[in-house]
């Protein structure tokens, strides 16, 4: 019976890897590849300058390594944050700590309040904030000529997974009826996140179909994490050109993916596959119109891809653009990257065709 043990064990572990943590086989909507815009153009030299200045030298490297993981994780926040103060904005700023909801509001000059924007940052679920993304939601604001709400999600691992779905969820709520300055109409209502914020984002959107609740007119996703099961090949295949999230996440391809599965049940305490934290294992029917702009370089290229094929599959009106060459959420550089104003031109006229 002692011998019998590990087997049962190993077999155990085995069958709810394998058939409890997984999701369905992606490699179906692997295919068709998009179109890379500005294939075979080298991007601008602003953008390379961008990666110059993002790229680790061995002197950082060195000084991260000095640091224990919570001074670590406390630099990287500061210097998100640091980095979103930069963000040049005319309107007014108004924070927002309401029965457990908190943000920001972005409002531009003659704002109509009737056309609200609900954004959720990116930064690994472990950073980031409504600061930190100024440069996104000051020009985003901009855009739309109304007021966008910057979401203050609860992070890790000060709090666990489902908070900030949870945030989000009470988020989207509270703006179907309130603006910067309180109870108000609604005609248009739109949704977008980067990265970590884009897979809330997506998620976000099943739940409010689920729900029965108003859908937003329409969701922007930059550079979403879809798959927390860590399935896409481009996790592996981009981790030497994805300069940005590389040094982060670029560890994560020494291991084999039911080791990071496990470590995701257990730091999430979520199913992987739950389309909670990785929307594209979901019903992907009847969802609004959704943009979704991703780089040819980067590690979460394949999220992008497989979510948008599937989603088209079964009848949802999903646009996939890809950026040949660029960084993780080169969106972020709006005010002086030519292709993230680029990018940008593409979603104004996204949400203007899907406007009232």
């Amino acid at each position: 019976m002692l011998l019998l043990a590990p087997l049962v064990i190993v077999l155990v572990l085995f069958v709810v890897t394998q058939f409890y943590f997984q999701g369905e086989d992606l490699s179906q909507y692997q295919q068709p590849r998009p179109e890379v815009i500005n294939a075979g153009v080298e991007p601008s030299e602003a953008h390379g300058g961008i990666v110059a200045f993002l790229t680790p030298t061995a002197e950082s490297r060195a000084k991260v390594k000095q640091l224990d993981k919570n001074a670590r994780l406390l630099s990287m926040r500061e210097g998100m944050d640091k980095f979103g103060k930069t963000a040049q904005f005319e309107g007014k700023i108004i924070p927002v700590d309401y029965q457990g909801i908190k943000g920001e509001w972005l409002v531009p000059p003659n704002a109509n309040v009737q056309n609200r924007m609900l954004y959720i940052h990116g930064g690994a679920f472990l950073m980031g904030s409504p600061v930190s993304h100024r440069p996104i939601t000051a020009h985003y604001a901009r855009l739309i000529g109304g007021p966008v709400f910057a979401l203050d999600y609860r992070l890790l691992p000060e709090h666990q997974r489902q908070a900030s779905i949870d945030d989000s969820r009470a988020a989207y709520q509270w703006i179907l009826e309130q603006g910067p300055e309180g109870a108000a109409n609604l005609n248009n209502l739109y949704v977008s996140g980067d990265s970590a914020g884009g897979n809330l984002a997506l998620a976000l959107s099943l739940w409010v179909r689920d729900k029965g609740l108003r859908a937003p007119q329409a969701v922007v996703a930059l550079a979403p994490v879809t798959d927390s099961t860590y399935t896409s090949p481009s996790l592996t295949s981009n981790v030497k050109t994805d300069v940005l999230l590389s040094p982060l996440a670029g560890a994560l391809a020494k291991y084999h993916q039911s080791l990071l599965v496990w470590f995701t049940a257990v730091t999430y305490r979520i199913r992987p596959a739950d389309p909670s934290i990785s929307p594209v294992f979901g019903d992907l029917s009847n969802l609004p119109p959704t943009l979704i702009h991703a780089s040819s370089n980067e590690m979460l290229l394949d999220d992008s891809v497989r979510f948008a094929n599937k989603a088209r599959a079964a009848g949802s009106p999903v646009t996939l653009k890809v950026w040949h060459g660029l960084l993780h959420v080169w969106h972020m550089f709006v005010d002086t990257v030519p292709e993230a104003q680029q990018a940008f031109a593409d979603i104004e006229q996204f949400l203007k065709q899907h406007s009232r």
